[in-house]
């Protein structure tokens, strides 16, 4: 009877590290693959390019600098696809909340619920691998002092997180 009352406890304590880790999975919307961009990673960025041109670059421009007149909404409430240049803001993001717009879409990534995006979810076409691709290729466009700051403010995300 001992043994089986230490079988179940162990039992028991493994279930609910498992419901503890489903959990923090839960509240991080699912988001399980490390989100760190990698710009200098030659095979990756390529693969990132290609996927750009296919999934993206109709709406952001093949050369990033967005959908014409950008800063004006459409007719329906929705924005313009803003530019991934050096002159738009995508760099002032740190690279979680930039993966999780590109996987979820902006509303569920950052909690608006009654927010209208023309930006799809891509995570239903697109693996986690692939999203950090295409940000990745799309980092390794910018200049290497916005490079520099978007690092230095992914190194405040994560000290800020500990």
């Amino acid at each position: 009877m001992g043994k089986a009352l230490k079988l179940w406890s162990l039992l028991a304590g493994a279930l609910i590290l498992m419901a503890g880790a489903a959990g923090l999975y839960a509240v991080s919307g699912g988001v399980s693959a490390s989100t760190q961009l990698r710009p200098d990673d030659e095979a990756l960025t390529r693969l990132g390019g290609e996927i750009y041109v296919q999934s993206c670059a109709s709406c952001h421009g093949a050369d990033l600098k967005a959908e014409e007149d950008w800063r004006k909404g459409n007719p329906d409430g929705t924005l313009k696809a803003p530019p991934h240049d050096e002159t738009g803001h995508t760099w002032h993001h740190a690279d979680e909340l930039l993966f999780r717009i590109t996987k979820f879409g902006t509303a569920e990534a950052v909690g608006l619920k009654d927010f209208t995006s023309n930006m799809p979810a891509f995570q239903d076409s697109l693996t986690d691998q692939q999203i950090i691709a295409v940000l990745s290729w799309i980092k390794a466009q910018w200049p290497d002092e916005i490079k520099d700051r978007h690092d230095l403010m992914n190194e405040r995300a994560r000290n800020q997180s500990q």
